[in-house]
């Protein structure tokens, strides 16, 4: 179980790492099993020991967000969704 929590905490740092261009972001795990982050080594903790949840919700958070992929037809349905309703009807 404590493999599956520290990749899916350690995807989280890799994708932070990506977005921000900032290699030297690490993770910790504490005795408990809590994760915290660090700009990078000996670098002071940017969180407290977190939950996985909380974490992996905390390392999203950070840096550039990546801007969401919208298809044509989405765009055209948003832009029919903030027509005006024309005056003849």
């Amino acid at each position: 179980m404590s493999s599956a929590r520290s990749t899916r905490a350690s995807n989280a740092l890799d994708r932070l790492k990506e977005r921000s261009g900032n290699r030297l972001y690490s993770m910790s795990r504490t005795g408990n099993g809590h994760f915290f982050l660090t700009a990078g080594p000996g670098q002071p903790p940017l969180c407290p020991p977190l939950e996985l949840d909380d974490f992996v919700a905390f390392v999203n958070a950070q840096g550039p967000q990546k801007p969401q992929r919208i298809s044509k037809l989405d765009q055209a349905f948003e832009q029919q969704l903030t027509k005006k309703p024309t005056a003849g009807k």
